[in-house]
């Protein structure tokens, strides 16, 4: 007796192999990381998350993010997280001889404005916005926080104090692109920075 052979179950696993790569080259974007030899794959949503964790710990919010006044002195205020100083907001008068080499760097109480021998510095946009970084590529990112670079652009003036960028310069790829991210995921608030100045306009 011949015995025929059933292309079904052929079929079958083609079909299921077809539509496993369909929705393999479909889904989220990925981001391939080498560990100890091994390859592991973390999803975009996991990434978000990640960045979410260390923009937090770092504290970005401290000098990024307007404050609101409590019992226990300022908190972010969530309504406008990470949008930078604010556009309309007044800076203090800076008292005569307290800022320079030797003396005082003072702060206003939102902690968004630092003053001292560099001049005067406001907490940037950290937004998608288009007046915070939501034209910015990766590698602006990137530059921005382990070259400090305005802006990200290779010939633009050094970030001034207090951006931390010398303690970010080993930053592993991998935790400044969740950082990146996640602040692309944020909700984008319109707001214009004042620019830095320096210190011979201070006084």
């Amino acid at each position: 007796m011949k015995t025929r052979t059933s292309l079904r179950p052929f079929l079958m696993l083609f079909f299921i192999f077809s539509i496993t790569a369909c929705m393999s080259k479909k889904k989220e974007e990925a981001y391939i990381s080498k560990k100890d030899g091994t390859t592991t794959e973390t999803s975009e949503t996991d990434l978000i998350k990640k960045g979410e964790y260390l923009v937090k710990i770092i504290g970005c919010d401290h000098c990024h993010t307007p404050k609101k006044m409590t019992d226990q002195g300022p908190v972010p205020d969530m309504d406008r997280w990470l949008m930078g100083h604010p556009a309309n907001a007044t800076v203090p008068e800076i008292p005569e001889n307290v800022v320079g080499p030797g003396k005082w760097i003072l702060m206003n109480n939102d902690l968004t404005v630092a003053v001292g021998p560099w001049g005067t510095s406001f907490g940037a946009n950290l937004t998608p916005d288009d007046t915070g970084i939501g034209s910015w590529s990766y590698e602006q990112f990137k530059r921005a926080m382990t070259e400090g670079k305005f802006k990200g652009m290779e010939n633009s003036r050094p970030l001034m104090p207090p951006m931390p960028w010398q303690s970010y310069k080993e930053m592993k790829d991998e935790d400044l692109r969740a950082m990146y991210m996640y602040l692309m995921s944020i909700k984008p608030i319109e707001n214009v920075v004042p620019s830095y100045i320096p210190p011979s306009e201070i006084q």
